[in-house]
């Protein structure tokens, strides 16, 4: 009888696993409209390409070498050495459901790190070394962070860092990876202005975005709750309420501050401040109370209104706002863990040390991310080039890259696009800057 429970119990939790995986999966299809959405439409298809690569080079050289880096046998904290190829014993993880069902919900969070920088460097960058990047980012940027903070033996877990389903891990890391690119990369032709003038290059499909929006925010109901790894843990109630209140606080709070700086809703930055929330959120949401999730998410939306211009002026040219999303509210849901945990928050008479170690954790990662980002851009650049030429960028990534437009009854020239179509009149900067 207790074999026969035992064996319902691990079935029930592998059918989880694999449904949160699959929803997690569909995040990619919220990456891919909500990108597409933000740039202009000579550039969409190739954007698209951008995510769908993601999807086949990086699930193949996460299954190859990046699983075994981030779970495989380790002594010294750093980095796995076993499971390549997903051979061999395995039973150290102490899993309760099969390793498959297991490699393949991490798999889903590898090519969503690297997703976060196709975005950022989105209108100018080459595809094929594009590709290169999402290669090393699922086999070694992200299997690294990984290892450090959920990995068996990683010096940040043995620290006891809590980041319970990658605010750190892949929303930080992605980006500070993407500033990193972008820094390299160079901004897109008419962005800036000699006078330091910053010129909004409007997105070409805002329903697309928003719809692409959704896809996301329905997939982080596998993203969380899927990381208890088991259907039977009754947290995963209380984990999805945490995200859907974190997201509707966030994309409130953004609608508002809008609301009273400019006299109007700016609805790409409602977007920006619910994906926020769901960003800020992912670390904290099995530790923290459900108004507490309100107020980091609340938080987390106002961070990226502020964040968006803040690194405009940096004159670092992010398109879809991925800087701001995932690396500014990746790394306050990190240390927002440290005061709002129930168990060793500052908030709840823990003191300082989880907070310490949550901004220890953090750092460390985000610094891991663009350096080797950094490093691996300029090695790029210096061998092969990263950057298409101005023609090219002119005609558009879809025509240059591909072959072949998006829309092929469409055309115009948005390079000298600044507002609605017919006007002249330039959009506010905080306008039109739409997040990931």
């Amino acid at each position: 009888m207790e074999l026969s429970i035992n064996s319902l119990a691990a079935g029930i939790d592998t059918v989880w696993v694999l449904l949160c995986a699959a929803l997690v999966f569909l995040m990619e299809g919220g990456f891919a409209a909500l990108e597409a959405g933000f740039v202009r439409s000579k550039n969409s298809l190739n954007i698209i390409m951008k995510v769908i690569m993601d999807c086949t080079v990086g699930i193949l050289g996460y299954f190859a070498i990046g699983f075994a880096l981030m779970y495989g046998l380790d002594k010294a904290g750093m980095i796995g050495w076993s499971g390549f190829f997903l051979k061999g014993d395995m039973d150290y993880l102490g899993l309760k459901i099969p390793v498959y069902a297991f490699w393949l919900f991490q798999a889903a969070f590898a090519i969503a790190m690297a997703t976060i920088v196709s975005g950022a460097v989105a209108e100018r960058m080459k595809f094929m070394p594009y590709l290169v990047f999402s290669l090393v980012a699922t086999t070694v940027i992200y299997p690294v962070a990984g290892h450090w903070v959920w990995g068996n033996g990683g010096w940040l877990n043995k620290l006891g860092m809590l980041d319970f389903a990658g605010s750190a891990v892949v929303h930080s890391l992605g980006g500070w990876a993407s500033l990193a690119a972008v820094l390299v990369l160079g901004p897109r032709t008419g962005k800036f202005g000699k006078d330091g003038a910053v010129h909004v290059l409007p997105g070409h499909n805002l329903p697309l975005a928003a719809l692409g929006a959704f896809l996301l925010w329905f997939g982080w109901f596998g993203f969380n709750p899927g990381s208890t790894l088991s259907g039977l843990d009754m947290n995963i109630a209380r984990i999805a309420v945490n995200t859907n209140l974190s997201a509707a606080a966030g994309g409130t709070i953004a609608a508002l501050y809008t609301a009273i700086k400019w006299g109007k809703v700016d609805p790409s930055m409602a977007i920006n401040g619910a994906l926020g929330g769901l960003v800020a959120i992912t670390a904290g949401c099995a530790f923290v109370e459900p108004v507490s999730a309100m107020i980091i998410g609340g938080i987390a939306g106002l961070l990226v209104v502020f964040a968006v211009p803040f690194f405009d002026r940096l004159r670092a040219d992010d398109p879809v706002g991925a800087i701001a999303v995932h690396g500014v509210c990746g790394t306050f849901g990190t240390v927002a863990v440290g005061v709002f945990a129930e168990k060793g928050g500052l908030l709840y008479g823990g003191g300082l040390a989880l907070l310490g170690i949550q901004a220890l954790g953090v750092i460390a990662v985000s610094l891991w991310g663009f350096a080797a980002t950094y490093g691996l851009f300029s090695l790029l650049k210096a061998a092969v080039g990263i950057r298409v030429s101005v023609e090219a960028e002119t005609d558009g990534l879809d025509l240059s890259e591909h072959g072949i437009t998006a829309y092929s009854d469409l055309e115009c020239n948005p390079l000298t696009t600044f507002g609605p179509i017919g006007s002249a009149k330039p959009l506010p900067v905080g306008q039109q800057q739409l997040a990931e």
